[in-house]
This record gives C-alpha cells, structure tokens and sequence, in this order.
C-alpha cells in the first residue's frame, strides 16, 4: 500500500470533517473505529474522573501535543510526571509509516518519569475541545488511556493533575521493547501521510528544548536518525 507524504494535515479541520477517521477506516479495514456514542460516553467517563475543578484543566504532553495539539490552549508550562516514561513504542501503518514499513510514534509507558509540558484548556467550551482530541487520540478501540496523573514543576513540586493519554500492553499497535537499532531505522525511513517518523522525533525535541527540557535518550535518537538520513543520502547520492 503506498501513501502520499504529508498530504493529511492533522488540524482542527481535518479533525472536525473526519477526514482522520476515513483514513483508518480505509486504510485498515479490520481496525474498528469508536462510533460517535462511545468517543462520546468515554470522553465522560474521563472528565468524571478529574482531580480539580475550576476554570479548566490541564493536558499532559510528551509527544506531538507539544508542537501540534490542536486545541485552543490558555496557557503552557514545563512539567513532570512520575511513574510514567515516553517511548517509541507504538508501530503505525497509517500517518507516520505505511503496511510495508511502518513508522513508529511515542506512547506514555509506566516506570521512571518524563518531563514535558502541561497545556490549560479553559472550562468554557471544554467538552469541544477535549471532543477534537479523542477524535485525534481515541478514535480506535482499545487505543491509549487516558488518565489523570499528578504533575511536578521542574522543582519536583505537585501543583495539580493533569489528563495523559497512556498505553498498556494490550494496546493494538503496542510493539514492546523495541532495540535503538530497530527504532533508528524505522524514524530514519518510514513516512506517511501525516509525515514523516524523523519529522516526528525532530519535531518533538524541538518542542522540549523550547521549554527547556532535557532528554538525554530522545537527544541520542535524534543525533543517530540524522547520522542515518545522512549516509543515505550520501548513498543515493552515488
């Protein structure tokens, strides 16, 4: 199956006319989709679930949702979880790979910690704007869960919770402990129609280091994705 790179922007629009939705529904046939009723009654069931109320709530975001997150947000700060690491973890057929060499994008793992960014949604409106992400991250069954995790400032102090979008074992495109090796070579060449798995890890580090996040592990990937982008070039270079 081949796919034409970058020609799905993941905006509000192409969130709101479904354009995401037929694509997984075209693409992988056997992967079934929540309909209106369940994106619905388990974006609910999450909100019953918040810590604080107030005048909105706080997203925890480690991967794309800090260079791309969609919703209207009010305001952005650094921030911690514990107990919870990002991963490249999760293959991808569509979006950021294809059925013949799927890319790979990052899930919130449990055990040790990772630092990001939590962004504010205000209370006004706020069921259209976490409805964009579930439309975004909750299309497919048994696909991340969200949670409500407690988050740090960069001293290490709790200032409240904040909703992550999690993975578990048992999630449909959890693919274990991938090697360096492995994870090098599919973000060095895989791409779809969201873009490319390099973009995405490029993209994502730029975003931490925006905040003045540190990431040892994802600053090793991004300076081996590029050595191998490099000797391929050179490669087809001749």
């Amino acid at each position: 199956m081949t796919s034409t790179v970058g020609s799905l922007p993941l905006t509000r629009q192409s969130l709101l006319d479904g354009r995401l939705a037929d694509l997984i529904a075209r693409s992988l046939p056997g992967m079934r989709v929540l309909t209106d009723t369940e994106r619905l009654a388990s974006l609910r069931a999450a909100l019953a679930g918040r810590r604080e109320h107030g005048d909105g709530i706080w997203l925890f975001a480690y991967g794309s949702l800090l260079w791309n997150p969609t919703v209207h947000v009010t305001a952005r700060r650094a921030a911690e979880v514990v107990g919870w690491h990002r991963a490249f973890c999760l293959g991808t057929k569509i979006g950021r790979g294809t059925h013949d060499n799927p890319g790979l994008v990052l899930g919130l793992r449990d055990g040790g910690s990772c630092q990001g960014a939590v962004l504010r949604v205000a209370e006004d409106g706020l069921e259209h704007e976490l409805d964009l992400l579930w439309r975004r991250e909750m299309l497919v069954a048994g696909g991340y869960v969200p949670r409500w995790l407690e988050v740090r400032d960069p001293d290490g102090m709790p200032f409240g919770h904040a909703l992550a979008f999690t993975i578990g074992p048992d999630c449909h495109s959890y693919e274990g402990d991938l090697s360096d090796a492995a994870v090098v070579q599919r973000l060095a060449t895989a791409a779809g129609e969201l873009g490319s798995s390099a973009d995405y890890l490029f993209s994502t580090w730029d975003g931490l280091r925006g905040l003045g996040v540190s990431d040892p592990h994802l600053e090793r990937l991004v300076t081996q994705v590029k050595a191998a982008l490099a000797a391929r070039q050179r490669a087809e270079a001749g």
